[in-house]
């Protein structure tokens, strides 16, 4: 749950029940970086997620996910990484 109250408000959208999130953009030394979030409920009770940052696209933490599901939510981050990038920056 601390993860939802970091990033509500910021902006999400949701496609095929999946969920997306992302935080405002903010600093890592001397690179601008934008932390996001995939989810979507599951069987279990709990929630598929796949997490990641811009600007590198990659997911550095999943559970639930398939690879195939994956490389689809990794193409949707870099076909919308702009739009996520100007939505951020005003954000911010």
């Amino acid at each position: 749950m601390l993860f939802r109250r970091f990033f509500i408000g910021i902006y999400y959208s949701t496609v095929d029940n999946i969920t997306l999130t992302f935080s405002k953009v903010h600093k890592n030394g001397i690179f601008d970086e934008i932390d996001f979030r995939f989810e979507r409920p599951n069987d279990k009770g709990g929630f598929d997620f796949a997490e990641g940052k811009l600007p590198n696209n990659m997911f550095y933490k999943t559970y639930g996910f398939s690879e195939d599901e994956l490389l689809e939510l990794e193409k949707y981050i870099r076909n919308n990484a702009f739009l996520i990038w100007e939505i951020a920056n005003e954000a911010a």
